[in-house]
């Protein structure tokens, strides 16, 4: 790829993250939910609805330590968002589960996801959908790879 393309390409990728992180601040932090961060929003959505997951397992996700995620998830408990648990066979290990809030939060923000994912889709044909899931996933493997650089 020569220079211009490369830059041009950096500068919309830049430009993409930071519409995305501040649309979707705007769209989920509603008056309803005005007490949480968009950080908190992705803790919510790591946690999950499904069963409860240790806090070792939402670090993991979220790609922080457990350290950084525990000041958050205290907030979170206060705020009603979270309940915590320890667990009965080891109490070493504690289980974060959402609350009725949580999940409401954690709904909205899938919601909003949604919303945005059928906009940037609705006009593709396979083909591009094809090229989209593609470059995508491309970068994602740069992404978890860590700092991808060769």
């Amino acid at each position: 790829m020569n220079g211009k393309r490369g830059v041009a390409l950096n500068e919309l990728l830049v430009d993409l993250f930071n519409h995305v992180m501040d649309t979707e601040a705007k769209a989920v932090i509603t008056e309803e939910f005005k007490d949480i961060s968009n950080n908190d929003m992705h803790i919510i959505e790591a946690i999950g609805i499904r069963e409860p997951r240790n806090v070792s397992q939402i670090a993991k996700t979220m790609c922080v330590t457990v350290g950084t995620l525990t000041v958050n998830m205290n907030s979170l408990e206060k705020k009603g968002y979270i309940l915590r648990e320890r667990s009965t066979t080891d109490k070493r290990v504690v289980y974060v589960t959402l609350t009725e809030k949580g999940r409401k939060a954690f709904f909205h923000h899938r919601d909003f996801h949604k919303a945005m994912i059928r906009a940037a889709v609705k006009d593709l044909d396979p083909e591009e959908m094809n090229a989209l899931m593609n470059c995508l996933l491309k970068l994602n493997d740069f992404f978890k790879a860590g700092s991808g650089q060769e």
